[in-house]
């Protein structure tokens, strides 16, 4: 089974078991690690290996203007609200999964406002680490300054030929990115609207 297997498996069997995103996160960290001790012949209770995996759990409650999020390593999601982006640093990360048997972790989520028109766009390193023909790293934050009005659909294709453009060729690694829009009135919550692509990147 692969990361994002194992991942999406730990997830659907515990969502519905908790109440909590606390208590979620947790309760991946378990799975995950046990399903990666089992795959590496290890004891999950004393198992010291480098594999792990990096995540980012997102909760948007219908009934309230705001989001939660823990992070397990990953890179910070940007919040587009107002014309800004703001990168969304925890200030208290988690372990990526399978590394919380290292350390004491509670689990605490990061509550932002999340009120109807902002967009979240979450993402993997592959965005972040494309290289120009200079070796210089792809600037997402700095770029989607200039796209911060756009909708889902238009913002991800906008990200995606600026990402072919900085690379000027095919590219080296996977990579996804994924937007979110809170939809509906000023003077209550909605739906999220989702726009999103990823480039699986196979060897030769």
């Amino acid at each position: 089974m692969g990361d994002i297997e194992t991942v999406l498996s730990a997830f659907r069997f515990n969502a519905h078991r908790h109440s909590t995103l606390s208590g979620l996160a947790s309760a991946l960290e378990s799975d995950v690690r046990w399903d990666l001790s089992q795959s590496h012949h290890g004891d999950p209770d004393e198992w010291p290996s480098e594999h792990f995996i990096t995540a980012a759990v997102l909760e948007i409650p219908d009934n309230q203007l705001c989001a939660r999020l823990i992070s397990f390593g990953h890179l910070p999601p940007l919040l587009l609200h107002g014309g800004h982006v703001t990168p969304l640093e925890v200030a208290a990360p988690a372990p990526p999964l399978g590394l919380g048997a290292l350390t004491e972790t509670e689990y605490a989520p990061l509550t932002f406002r999340f009120a109807p028109g902002d967009r979240l766009v979450l993402y993997t390193d592959g965005v972040t680490e494309a290289r120009d023909s200079m070796g210089g790293f792809y600037p997402l934050v700095e770029r989607m300054t200039a796209w911060a009005d756009q909708r889902p659909d238009e913002l991800v294709h906008s990200i995606g030929a600026d990402l072919r453009a900085h690379t000027g060729g095919p590219l080296a690694d996977d990579m996804a990115l994924i937007v979110l829009q809170r939809e509906g009135r000023a003077s209550g919550p909605g739906s999220p609207r989702t726009g999103g692509f990823r480039d699986k990147v196979r060897p030769a």
